[in-house]
């Protein structure tokens, strides 16, 4: 049995108050908890481990090098990367993002090429694509969702061509949960002669990737959404293309020899990770996957999914509420507005319930004006939320409608 009481005894915030109730922490999408095992594992890095990586010879200096490249060799088996090089630590999903449209578009991009965003896409997997668009002359094209959420894969023949250079694309929207069949618009887009790039920042903490299997070109994903702590983040990228492509920053520690004259780069990954690496971060997302790697995963998204299905069907039974993203296979996120209430004045009462979901647009800014509305309610779950937090949650709801309206 999935155990979720002792599974919150792991993350110290959860018993906290906040305006005087228990918290009821339900904004995971946009950063996770962590668990004890993170904080205790970075409290004793800055306390016994700090030292600068790669560059001493000195007993501190090689043992947070060890543990670092420890980390990397965590990631690379989690997500099922065959080739350690392939693991790139970043400051983010979104300086992966950045790293891929700039390094590669540089490399593999010329006027007249296109590429392919999904609609239901995160700003960071389109606006990067946008500047290296604009500055190389390649148009934008855009992949359409339906007013369920569903991904219109269908489409996608009719916009791939033999100018189609990327297909950019989430593993699970952030606004919406919907989960694309990426197999198949991976299949279509590598059988069109382009490369994909999959957002896997909810992805890879709701049923997780095999990367390998899956085929990807890029993969890109947050630690802090995944347990772990901010500030770092991983991009994966196939070892054939990462080294064709220049590096994205310069400076320290990616360079092989540097004269006035010429310079030459480090092999990958240090290629591109430019500068004092977060270590504490990598160390720290490591550890969180060591944390979640002693779970049942496969429980830990069942009852996810199942959190997911309560709380669509109790919300649902408020008068005028509306969900949006109603695909079946769906990540644990439920976004909804209520007819007649702000959504910014809904989330501000319930914060003084101690309730915290995520207000706005969410980084989506083209999912909004998909269904021509300003901004949602976003209720994002994760393997500690309890049904009973989902039941303050309807209550909260409907305590605020009756105050608002």
């Amino acid at each position: 049995m999935f155990d979720v009481e002792k599974i919150r005894r792991d993350f110290p915030i959860l018993s906290r108050q906040v305006n005087g109730k228990e918290l009821v922490y339900l904004d995971s999408g946009a950063t996770a908890q962590k668990p004890l095992q993170v904080i205790e594992r970075v409290d004793e890095m800055l306390r016994l481990h700090n030292a600068n990586i790669h560059r001493g010879v000195h007993h501190l200096s090689e043992m947070a090098t060890e543990m670092y490249e420890q980390a990397r060799e965590i990631i690379r088996q989690y997500i099922g990367a065959e080739h350690r090089e392939e693991i790139i630590f970043t400051a983010g999903a979104t300086a992966s993002l950045n790293t891929i449209a700039y390094a590669w578009g540089e490399r593999f991009l010329q006027q007249g090429d296109n590429i392919i965003i999904s609609e239901m896409e995160h700003h960071s997997n389109i606006v990067p694509w946008q500047l290296i668009a604009q500055r190389k002359g390649v148009e934008i094209r855009v992949l359409p969702f339906d007013y369920d959420g569903r991904l219109m894969i269908e489409k996608l023949d009719s916009l791939l061509d033999d100018r189609s250079r990327m297909v950019a694309v989430t593993q699970a929207s952030n606004t919406l949960g919907t989960c694309p069949d990426l197999e198949q618009i991976i299949a279509k887009a590598h059988a069109a002669g382009a490369y994909v790039t999959v957002d896997g920042c909810q992805g890879v903490v709701h049923g997780g990737v095999d990367v390998k299997s899956l085929d990807c070109d890029f993969y890109a994903f947050s630690g802090h959404k995944l347990y772990g702590p901010t500030g770092i983040g991983v991009l994966y990228g196939k070892r054939e293309i990462l080294e064709q492509m220049p590096p994205f920053m310069c400076g320290g520690d990616m360079v092989d020899r540097v004269s006035f004259q010429r310079t030459t780069y480090a092999p990958l990954p240090l290629k591109f990770e430019a500068g004092t690496a977060n270590f504490v971060g990598a160390i720290g997302l490591g550890e969180a996957i060591k944390y979640l790697k002693t779970l049942d995963l496969a429980a830990v998204e069942s009852h996810e999914r199942e959190l997911t299905r309560y709380a669509e069907q109790a919300l649902r039974d408020i008068d005028g509420l509306q969900i949006y993203g109603t695909t079946l296979n769906k990540c644990s996120i439920v976004s909804f507005n209520v007819e007649g209430v702000h959504h910014y004045d809904l989330g501000m009462i319930l914060d003084k319930l101690g309730i915290a979901i995520r207000t706005g647009q969410h980084c989506a800014e083209p999912v909004m004006q998909h269904y021509s509305i300003t901004g949602m309610c976003r209720a994002s779950f994760a393997l500690y939320n309890t049904k009973a937090e989902i039941d303050a949650l309807v209550k909260g709801v409907e305590r605020a409608v009756r105050m608002l309206r």
